[in-house]
């Protein structure tokens, strides 16, 4: 019958949480650090996550509330194809346009589809001063910013509190170290 016997790389779960006369109290206390410190980083990074996802819906949609759409005239032709002017990728060109707002006619640039001739209308976002500015997010585009967001801020927030947990445990072993080193002084000349 083999029998199974332990090496030096084999680990013992939860060893300082039984009993055992060579525990020490320092022992104890790095067994309470680390689980403190892993229900802080789950805690504070759900809360900063959420808290973060909260603020980039809320600012998406405070600015969606402060800008609406409006008509405006092409006062240019519009490229043909997007490589004709720097395009994000999206199919829209950048064009010249024109449009009504308060204090009077208001000119500027603005994404429009490709192939478009001067005098047509195309759909602007202004804001309440009548100033151009990006269309509005969609739901979609809402949720994915703050899932992202959130995601990013609820990560640094653990790992903040992880590298706290880090930084504690680590001036507990210098400290068991140092006690060790006074012990080895008092019991190591009684070896010789």
């Amino acid at each position: 019958m083999a029998t199974t016997c332990r090496t030096a790389g084999t680990r013992v779960w939860l060893w300082r949480w039984r009993r055992n006369p060579l525990l020490r109290r320092s022992d104890r206390f790095e067994a309470w650090i680390v689980l403190v410190t892993w229900l802080l980083v789950l805690l504070a990074g759900v809360l900063a996550g959420r808290a973060g996802a909260g603020a980039v819906e809320h600012g998406l949609a405070v600015r969606a509330a402060h800008s609406h759409p409006v008509r405006a005239v092409l006062t240019q032709d519009a490229a043909r194809t997007t490589e004709d002017v720097h395009g994000y990728g999206d199919g829209g060109v950048w064009a010249n346009v024109r449009w009504s707002a308060p204090g009077g006619p208001h000119t500027g640039l603005a994404r429009v589809e490709p192939g478009l001739k001067a005098g047509d209308p195309v759909t602007v976002w202004t804001d309440g001063a009548g100033n151009l500015v990006s269309k509005p997010a969609t739901g979609a585009e809402t949720r994915l910013q703050a899932s992202l967001v959130g995601t990013i801020v609820g990560c640094g927030a653990a790992g903040g509190v992880l590298a706290c947990g880090w930084l504690v445990r680590g001036r507990l072993e210098r400290q068991r170290m140092e006690e060790w080193a006074r012990e080895w002084e008092c019991v190591g000349p009684q070896w010789r």
